[in-house]
Protein backbone atom coordinates (compact mmCIF):
# COMPACT_ATOMS: atom_id res chain seq x y z
CA UNK A 1 0.00 0.00 0.00
CA UNK A 2 2.78 2.45 0.97
CA UNK A 3 4.72 1.57 -2.17
CA UNK A 4 1.67 2.32 -4.32
CA UNK A 5 1.17 5.70 -2.67
CA UNK A 6 4.83 6.60 -3.16
CA UNK A 7 4.64 5.51 -6.79
CA UNK A 8 1.51 7.60 -7.35
CA UNK A 9 3.14 10.66 -5.77
CA UNK A 10 6.28 10.13 -7.85
CA UNK A 11 4.28 9.99 -11.08
CA UNK A 12 2.34 13.09 -10.02
CA UNK A 13 5.57 15.02 -9.35
CA UNK A 14 7.11 13.91 -12.64
CA UNK A 15 3.96 14.98 -14.49
CA UNK A 16 3.94 18.34 -12.72
CA UNK A 17 7.60 18.94 -13.55
CA UNK A 18 6.97 18.08 -17.20
CA UNK A 19 4.00 20.47 -17.31
CA UNK A 20 6.00 23.29 -15.70
CA UNK A 21 8.84 22.61 -18.09
CA UNK A 22 6.44 22.87 -21.04
CA UNK A 23 4.95 26.11 -19.78
CA UNK A 24 8.41 27.56 -19.26
CA UNK A 25 9.43 26.51 -22.74
CA UNK A 26 6.30 28.08 -24.22
CA UNK A 27 7.00 31.42 -22.55
CA UNK A 28 10.81 31.85 -22.50
CA UNK A 29 11.65 34.54 -19.96
CA UNK A 30 14.76 35.79 -21.75
CA UNK A 31 13.05 36.36 -25.08
CA UNK A 32 12.55 39.89 -26.38
CA UNK A 33 10.22 41.18 -29.08
CA UNK A 34 11.94 41.61 -32.43
CA UNK A 35 9.20 42.25 -35.01
CA UNK A 36 7.70 40.19 -37.82
CA UNK A 37 10.44 41.05 -40.30
CA UNK A 38 12.79 38.81 -38.33
CA UNK A 39 10.42 35.86 -38.88
CA UNK A 40 10.48 36.35 -42.62
CA UNK A 41 14.00 34.97 -42.94
CA UNK A 42 12.87 31.42 -42.21
CA UNK A 43 9.11 31.60 -42.82
CA UNK A 44 9.02 33.43 -46.16
CA UNK A 45 5.86 31.78 -47.53
CA UNK A 46 3.87 32.30 -44.32
CA UNK A 47 5.13 35.87 -44.02
CA UNK A 48 4.07 36.74 -47.57
CA UNK A 49 0.59 35.32 -47.00
CA UNK A 50 0.20 36.97 -43.58
CA UNK A 51 1.35 40.36 -44.90
CA UNK A 52 -1.70 40.51 -47.20
CA UNK A 53 -4.18 39.82 -44.41
CA UNK A 54 -6.35 42.40 -42.71
CA UNK A 55 -4.73 41.64 -39.35
CA UNK A 56 -1.38 42.67 -40.81
CA UNK A 57 -2.95 45.89 -42.04
CA UNK A 58 -5.38 46.93 -39.31
CA UNK A 59 -3.82 50.38 -38.84
CA UNK A 60 -1.90 52.13 -41.59
CA UNK A 61 -0.21 55.47 -42.03
CA UNK A 62 -1.98 57.28 -44.92
CA UNK A 63 1.21 59.18 -45.74
CA UNK A 64 2.99 55.89 -46.44
CA UNK A 65 -0.06 54.00 -47.73
CA UNK A 66 -2.43 56.44 -49.47
CA UNK A 67 -4.21 53.45 -51.04
CA UNK A 68 -5.40 52.45 -47.56
CA UNK A 69 -7.67 55.51 -47.28
CA UNK A 70 -11.23 54.42 -48.13
CA UNK A 71 -13.22 57.42 -46.88
CA UNK A 72 -14.23 60.22 -49.24
CA UNK A 73 -12.14 63.24 -48.30
CA UNK A 74 -12.66 64.93 -51.67
CA UNK A 75 -16.14 66.27 -50.83
CA UNK A 76 -17.34 68.29 -47.88
CA UNK A 77 -19.62 66.50 -45.43
CA UNK A 78 -21.23 67.98 -42.29
CA UNK A 79 -20.47 64.79 -40.33
CA UNK A 80 -16.74 64.85 -41.10
CA UNK A 81 -15.14 67.81 -39.33
CA UNK A 82 -11.51 66.95 -40.12
CA UNK A 83 -9.27 66.64 -43.15
CA UNK A 84 -6.96 63.87 -44.29
CA UNK A 85 -3.97 65.93 -43.12
CA UNK A 86 -5.25 65.46 -39.56
CA UNK A 87 -5.11 61.65 -39.85
CA UNK A 88 -2.10 59.77 -38.46
CA UNK A 89 -3.59 56.27 -38.87
CA UNK A 90 -6.53 54.74 -40.69
CA UNK A 91 -8.14 51.77 -38.95
CA UNK A 92 -10.20 49.06 -40.67
CA UNK A 93 -10.91 48.00 -44.25
CA UNK A 94 -13.91 45.66 -44.30
CA UNK A 95 -16.96 47.13 -42.57
CA UNK A 96 -15.84 50.51 -41.32
CA UNK A 97 -12.83 52.76 -41.37
CA UNK A 98 -11.97 54.99 -38.44
CA UNK A 99 -9.34 57.68 -38.24
CA UNK A 100 -6.75 58.33 -35.53
CA UNK A 101 -5.08 61.66 -34.98
CA UNK A 102 -1.95 62.24 -32.91
CA UNK A 103 -1.71 64.77 -30.11
CA UNK A 104 1.48 64.70 -28.06
CA UNK A 105 2.46 61.08 -27.46
CA UNK A 106 -1.10 59.69 -27.76
CA UNK A 107 -3.55 58.92 -30.54
CA UNK A 108 -7.28 59.74 -30.51
CA UNK A 109 -10.18 58.56 -32.68
CA UNK A 110 -11.63 61.36 -34.79
CA UNK A 111 -15.43 61.84 -34.54
CA UNK A 112 -16.49 60.42 -37.93
CA UNK A 113 -16.15 56.96 -39.49
CA UNK A 114 -16.58 55.74 -43.05
CA UNK A 115 -19.25 53.09 -43.70
CA UNK A 116 -17.45 50.99 -46.32
CA UNK A 117 -20.54 49.09 -47.51
CA UNK A 118 -22.82 52.13 -47.77
CA UNK A 119 -20.02 54.52 -48.81
CA UNK A 120 -21.05 57.30 -46.44
CA UNK A 121 -19.85 59.11 -43.33
CA UNK A 122 -21.32 58.26 -39.93
CA UNK A 123 -20.64 59.87 -36.55
CA UNK A 124 -18.29 58.06 -34.20
CA UNK A 125 -18.63 58.53 -30.46
CA UNK A 126 -18.89 55.97 -27.66
CA UNK A 127 -21.83 57.06 -25.55
CA UNK A 128 -22.04 56.89 -21.78
CA UNK A 129 -23.81 53.75 -20.59
CA UNK A 130 -22.47 51.62 -23.44
CA UNK A 131 -18.89 50.29 -23.21
CA UNK A 132 -17.91 49.83 -19.56
CA UNK A 133 -14.91 52.17 -19.76
CA UNK A 134 -16.95 55.17 -21.01
CA UNK A 135 -17.95 55.99 -17.43
CA UNK A 136 -14.29 56.54 -16.48
CA UNK A 137 -13.34 58.92 -19.30
CA UNK A 138 -14.48 62.42 -20.24
CA UNK A 139 -17.10 62.65 -22.99
CA UNK A 140 -14.87 64.12 -25.71
CA UNK A 141 -13.11 61.82 -28.18
CA UNK A 142 -10.00 63.92 -27.65
CA UNK A 143 -9.83 62.95 -24.00
CA UNK A 144 -10.03 59.21 -24.72
CA UNK A 145 -6.57 58.08 -25.88
CA UNK A 146 -6.32 54.93 -27.98
CA UNK A 147 -3.36 53.65 -25.93
CA UNK A 148 -5.44 52.28 -23.05
CA UNK A 149 -8.59 51.74 -25.15
CA UNK A 150 -7.41 50.27 -28.47
CA UNK A 151 -3.69 49.99 -29.13
CA UNK A 152 -2.98 46.85 -27.12
CA UNK A 153 -4.87 44.85 -29.74
CA UNK A 154 -3.70 46.83 -32.75
CA UNK A 155 -0.01 46.32 -32.07
CA UNK A 156 2.68 43.98 -30.81
CA UNK A 157 4.15 44.69 -27.36
CA UNK A 158 2.45 47.99 -26.52
CA UNK A 159 4.36 49.45 -23.57
CA UNK A 160 1.92 51.24 -21.24
CA UNK A 161 4.76 53.30 -19.72
CA UNK A 162 6.53 54.50 -22.87
CA UNK A 163 3.51 54.20 -25.22
CA UNK A 164 5.83 52.58 -27.77
CA UNK A 165 5.25 49.39 -29.76
CA UNK A 166 7.51 46.82 -31.36
CA UNK A 167 5.28 47.06 -34.43
CA UNK A 168 1.78 48.17 -35.31
CA UNK A 169 -0.81 45.62 -36.42
CA UNK A 170 -1.22 41.96 -35.46
CA UNK A 171 2.31 40.73 -36.08
CA UNK A 172 3.73 37.24 -35.62
CA UNK A 173 4.66 37.78 -31.97
CA UNK A 174 1.11 38.78 -31.06
CA UNK A 175 0.20 35.11 -31.33
CA UNK A 176 3.58 33.38 -30.95
CA UNK A 177 5.12 35.44 -28.15
CA UNK A 178 8.47 37.21 -28.01
CA UNK A 179 10.80 35.72 -30.61
CA UNK A 180 14.41 36.80 -30.01
CA UNK A 181 15.51 33.44 -28.58
CA UNK A 182 13.81 31.61 -31.41
CA UNK A 183 15.50 33.84 -33.98
CA UNK A 184 18.91 33.08 -32.42
CA UNK A 185 18.36 29.34 -32.05
CA UNK A 186 15.17 28.15 -33.80
CA UNK A 187 13.60 25.23 -31.93
CA UNK A 188 10.01 24.29 -31.18
CA UNK A 189 10.73 24.77 -27.47
CA UNK A 190 11.56 28.49 -27.47
CA UNK A 191 8.53 29.87 -29.31
CA UNK A 192 4.79 29.55 -28.67
CA UNK A 193 2.84 27.50 -31.21
CA UNK A 194 -0.87 28.00 -30.38
CA UNK A 195 -1.70 24.76 -32.22
CA UNK A 196 0.35 22.84 -29.63
CA UNK A 197 -1.40 24.44 -26.64
CA UNK A 198 -4.41 22.94 -24.89
CA UNK A 199 -7.71 24.15 -26.33
CA UNK A 200 -8.25 26.74 -23.58
CA UNK A 201 -4.89 28.47 -23.93
CA UNK A 202 -4.96 28.00 -27.71
CA UNK A 203 -8.30 29.80 -27.96
CA UNK A 204 -7.12 32.42 -25.46
CA UNK A 205 -4.55 33.59 -28.01
CA UNK A 206 -7.42 34.76 -30.22
CA UNK A 207 -9.70 35.83 -27.39
CA UNK A 208 -7.16 38.34 -26.09
CA UNK A 209 -8.60 40.66 -28.74
CA UNK A 210 -11.76 38.93 -29.96
CA UNK A 211 -13.74 39.26 -26.73
CA UNK A 212 -15.41 41.94 -24.66
CA UNK A 213 -14.24 42.17 -21.09
CA UNK A 214 -12.02 44.14 -18.75
CA UNK A 215 -8.72 43.57 -16.90
CA UNK A 216 -8.90 41.92 -13.47
CA UNK A 217 -7.05 44.93 -12.11
CA UNK A 218 -9.52 47.55 -13.20
CA UNK A 219 -7.25 50.57 -12.80
CA UNK A 220 -3.57 50.42 -13.83
CA UNK A 221 -1.45 53.44 -12.92
CA UNK A 222 -4.56 55.60 -12.87
CA UNK A 223 -5.88 54.47 -16.27
CA UNK A 224 -8.58 52.07 -17.39
CA UNK A 225 -7.58 49.61 -20.12
CA UNK A 226 -9.91 47.87 -22.54
CA UNK A 227 -7.45 45.09 -23.37
CA UNK A 228 -5.64 42.43 -21.25
CA UNK A 229 -2.48 44.23 -20.16
CA UNK A 230 0.38 41.79 -19.49
CA UNK A 231 -1.11 38.75 -21.22
CA UNK A 232 1.23 36.75 -23.44
CA UNK A 233 0.46 33.74 -25.67
CA UNK A 234 0.81 30.47 -23.78
CA UNK A 235 -0.69 31.92 -20.60
CA UNK A 236 -4.26 31.68 -19.34
CA UNK A 237 -6.24 34.74 -20.35
CA UNK A 238 -8.48 34.35 -17.30
CA UNK A 239 -5.53 35.37 -15.12
CA UNK A 240 -5.61 38.81 -16.77
CA UNK A 241 -9.11 39.30 -18.17
CA UNK A 242 -12.71 38.70 -17.21
CA UNK A 243 -15.45 38.56 -19.80
CA UNK A 244 -18.48 40.81 -19.66
CA UNK A 245 -21.19 39.07 -17.66
CA UNK A 246 -24.31 37.89 -19.44
CA UNK A 247 -27.53 37.90 -17.45
CA UNK A 248 -30.18 35.57 -18.80
CA UNK A 249 -33.43 37.34 -19.52
CA UNK A 250 -31.70 40.73 -19.71
CA UNK A 251 -30.66 42.46 -22.94
CA UNK A 252 -27.89 45.01 -22.59
CA UNK A 253 -25.16 46.66 -24.65
CA UNK A 254 -23.26 43.38 -24.95
CA UNK A 255 -25.77 40.51 -24.97
CA UNK A 256 -29.21 39.46 -26.06
CA UNK A 257 -31.45 37.99 -23.37
CA UNK A 258 -30.34 34.40 -24.12
CA UNK A 259 -26.65 35.21 -23.68
CA UNK A 260 -25.85 35.47 -27.39
CA UNK A 261 -23.52 38.35 -28.20
CA UNK A 262 -25.17 41.57 -29.33
CA UNK A 263 -22.17 43.38 -30.83
CA UNK A 264 -18.92 42.78 -32.66
CA UNK A 265 -15.61 41.84 -31.01
CA UNK A 266 -17.49 39.22 -28.99
CA UNK A 267 -16.63 36.10 -30.98
CA UNK A 268 -14.83 34.73 -27.92
CA UNK A 269 -17.73 35.49 -25.58
CA UNK A 270 -19.98 33.51 -27.90
CA UNK A 271 -17.57 30.69 -28.64
CA UNK A 272 -16.87 29.62 -25.05
CA UNK A 273 -20.57 28.82 -24.65
CA UNK A 274 -20.63 26.62 -27.74
CA UNK A 275 -20.49 22.84 -27.94
CA UNK A 276 -17.56 23.28 -30.33
CA UNK A 277 -15.44 24.87 -27.61
CA UNK A 278 -16.41 22.23 -25.06
CA UNK A 279 -15.36 19.53 -27.52
CA UNK A 280 -11.90 21.07 -27.66
CA UNK A 281 -12.03 23.01 -30.93
CA UNK A 282 -10.01 26.21 -31.32
CA UNK A 283 -10.64 29.29 -33.48
CA UNK A 284 -7.85 28.27 -35.86
CA UNK A 285 -9.49 24.91 -36.54
CA UNK A 286 -11.74 26.93 -38.87
CA UNK A 287 -9.70 30.09 -39.51
CA UNK A 288 -6.26 29.90 -41.11
CA UNK A 289 -4.61 32.92 -39.55
CA UNK A 290 -1.72 32.78 -42.03
CA UNK A 291 -3.84 32.67 -45.16
CA UNK A 292 -5.84 35.42 -46.83
CA UNK A 293 -7.23 33.42 -49.78
CA UNK A 294 -10.74 32.85 -48.36
CA UNK A 295 -13.17 35.32 -46.73
CA UNK A 296 -12.53 35.67 -43.00
CA UNK A 297 -9.39 33.54 -43.50
CA UNK A 298 -11.43 30.34 -43.41
CA UNK A 299 -9.72 27.04 -44.23
CA UNK A 300 -12.54 26.19 -46.67
CA UNK A 301 -15.55 27.95 -48.13
CA UNK A 302 -19.28 27.35 -47.89
CA UNK A 303 -20.56 24.11 -46.43
CA UNK A 304 -17.26 22.38 -47.18
CA UNK A 305 -15.94 23.96 -43.99
CA UNK A 306 -18.63 22.49 -41.73
CA UNK A 307 -19.26 19.20 -43.48
CA UNK A 308 -15.60 18.33 -43.40
CA UNK A 309 -16.17 17.42 -39.74
CA UNK A 310 -19.95 16.98 -39.50
CA UNK A 311 -20.03 13.78 -41.53
CA UNK A 312 -22.58 10.97 -41.17
CA UNK A 313 -20.08 9.12 -38.98
CA UNK A 314 -19.96 12.04 -36.55
CA UNK A 315 -22.66 11.92 -33.81
CA UNK A 316 -23.15 15.62 -34.52
CA UNK A 317 -23.09 15.06 -38.27
CA UNK A 318 -25.74 15.29 -40.96
CA UNK A 319 -27.81 12.10 -41.35
CA UNK A 320 -29.63 13.32 -44.46
CA UNK A 321 -28.80 15.42 -47.49
CA UNK A 322 -28.26 19.13 -46.92
CA UNK A 323 -31.55 19.98 -48.67
CA UNK A 324 -33.50 17.49 -46.53
CA UNK A 325 -31.93 18.94 -43.40
CA UNK A 326 -32.55 22.59 -44.25
CA UNK A 327 -35.80 22.32 -46.26
CA UNK A 328 -34.24 24.71 -48.74
CA UNK A 329 -32.83 24.10 -52.20
CA UNK A 330 -29.34 22.61 -52.08
CA UNK A 331 -27.60 25.61 -53.64
CA UNK A 332 -29.69 28.32 -51.99
CA UNK A 333 -28.57 30.70 -49.26
CA UNK A 334 -30.94 28.91 -46.87
CA UNK A 335 -28.94 25.69 -47.25
CA UNK A 336 -25.72 27.26 -46.02
CA UNK A 337 -24.85 25.91 -42.56
CA UNK A 338 -23.97 29.41 -41.41
CA UNK A 339 -27.38 30.80 -42.38
CA UNK A 340 -29.01 28.95 -39.47
CA UNK A 341 -26.11 28.28 -37.11
CA UNK A 342 -24.19 31.56 -37.49
CA UNK A 343 -26.81 34.21 -38.33
CA UNK A 344 -25.55 37.75 -38.86
CA UNK A 345 -27.05 39.38 -35.77
CA UNK A 346 -24.11 41.18 -34.14
CA UNK A 347 -23.66 44.87 -34.90
CA UNK A 348 -20.29 46.02 -36.19
CA UNK A 349 -21.52 49.39 -37.50
CA UNK A 350 -25.02 50.80 -37.86
CA UNK A 351 -26.92 48.56 -40.29
CA UNK A 352 -24.00 46.14 -40.74
CA UNK A 353 -23.95 42.80 -38.94
CA UNK A 354 -21.47 39.97 -38.37
CA UNK A 355 -22.00 36.31 -37.53
CA UNK A 356 -22.85 34.82 -34.16
CA UNK A 357 -20.31 32.26 -32.94
CA UNK A 358 -22.39 30.12 -30.56
CA UNK A 359 -23.41 27.84 -33.46
CA UNK A 360 -26.73 27.32 -31.68
CA UNK A 361 -29.96 27.58 -33.67
CA UNK A 362 -31.98 30.54 -32.38
CA UNK A 363 -35.65 29.51 -32.38
CA UNK A 364 -38.36 31.96 -33.52
CA UNK A 365 -40.07 31.50 -30.15
CA UNK A 366 -37.13 33.33 -28.54
CA UNK A 367 -37.89 36.30 -30.79
CA UNK A 368 -41.49 36.34 -29.59
CA UNK A 369 -40.50 35.98 -25.93
CA UNK A 370 -37.34 38.11 -25.71
CA UNK A 371 -36.88 39.95 -28.99
CA UNK A 372 -33.74 37.99 -29.93
CA UNK A 373 -33.24 37.88 -33.73
CA UNK A 374 -33.81 34.32 -34.96
CA UNK A 375 -32.19 32.48 -37.84
CA UNK A 376 -35.38 32.16 -39.92
CA UNK A 377 -36.53 35.77 -39.92
CA UNK A 378 -33.00 37.04 -40.46
CA UNK A 379 -33.61 35.95 -44.07
CA UNK A 380 -37.43 35.85 -44.22
CA UNK A 381 -37.81 39.47 -43.16
CA UNK A 382 -41.33 39.70 -44.62
CA UNK A 383 -42.60 36.93 -42.36
CA UNK A 384 -43.37 36.82 -38.64
CA UNK A 385 -41.75 34.65 -35.93
CA UNK A 386 -45.12 32.92 -35.53
CA UNK A 387 -45.02 31.96 -39.23
CA UNK A 388 -41.48 30.60 -38.79
CA UNK A 389 -42.51 28.54 -35.75
CA UNK A 390 -45.43 27.02 -37.65
CA UNK A 391 -43.12 26.07 -40.54
CA UNK A 392 -40.63 24.40 -38.21
CA UNK A 393 -43.31 22.38 -36.44
CA UNK A 394 -44.07 20.64 -39.72
CA UNK A 395 -40.46 19.70 -40.46
CA UNK A 396 -39.90 15.99 -39.88
CA UNK A 397 -36.18 16.51 -39.30
CA UNK A 398 -36.62 18.32 -35.98
CA UNK A 399 -38.72 17.81 -32.89
CA UNK A 400 -42.00 19.80 -32.89
CA UNK A 401 -41.58 20.11 -29.13
CA UNK A 402 -38.38 22.10 -29.57
CA UNK A 403 -39.83 24.25 -32.34
CA UNK A 404 -42.82 25.22 -30.24
CA UNK A 405 -41.20 25.48 -26.82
Amino acid sequence: MLANRLRTRLFFCIGLLLLLSQLHAQTPEKSMFVGSEQCRKCHEKIYESWSKMRMANVVRDPAKHPEAVLGDFSHLDPIRTFDLKDVAFVYGSRWKQRYFTRRGDDYYVLPAQWDIQQKKWLPFHVEKGTDWWAAYYPDSNFERPTGPLCDGCHSVNYNIETKQVTEWNVGCEKCHGAGSEHVKHPTKDNIVNPAKLDYVRGTDVCMQCHSQGRPLKQQIEGKYYDWPVGFQPGQRLSNYWRLEESKFGVQDFYYFADGTAHKNRMQGNDFIHSNMYHRGLRCFDCHDVHNSDNPSNLIATGNDLCLGCHTKDNPAGLKTSVAEHTHHAESSAGSQCTACHMPKIEVTIKGQFVSSHTFAFIWPKLTEQFGIPNACNTCHKDKTPAWATEQLQHWNTISPWRAGS
